[in-house]
């Protein structure tokens, strides 16, 4: 099954972890905004990054956005 990238739900994982997005930026060594553009969905994270923020917040990575199932199913005529 194909998915679709939803909205992030790193805001969500991270209340749930107690940690706070200026706390993410500062374990992974990325400036605050950044983690904001993601939270906004002003940005896609990369895949590297996404297992690095799951790890550091300890959410597995799948969680950290909507997967929304799109219907690859293909019609004939």
């Amino acid at each position: 099954m194909k998915y679709e990238l939803g909205r992030c739900l790193l805001n969500e994982r991270l209340m749930e972890s107690g940690k706070s997005a200026e706390w993410l930026a500062k374990d992974l060594l990325m400036k605050p905004e950044r983690v904001y553009d993601f939270i906004e969905n002003k940005r896609v994270m990369p895949l590297k990054i996404a297992i690095s923020i799951a790890d550091s917040i300890g959410c597995d990575v799948r969680a950290l956005y909507e997967l929304v199932p799109i219907d690859n199913e293909v019609k004939g005529d």
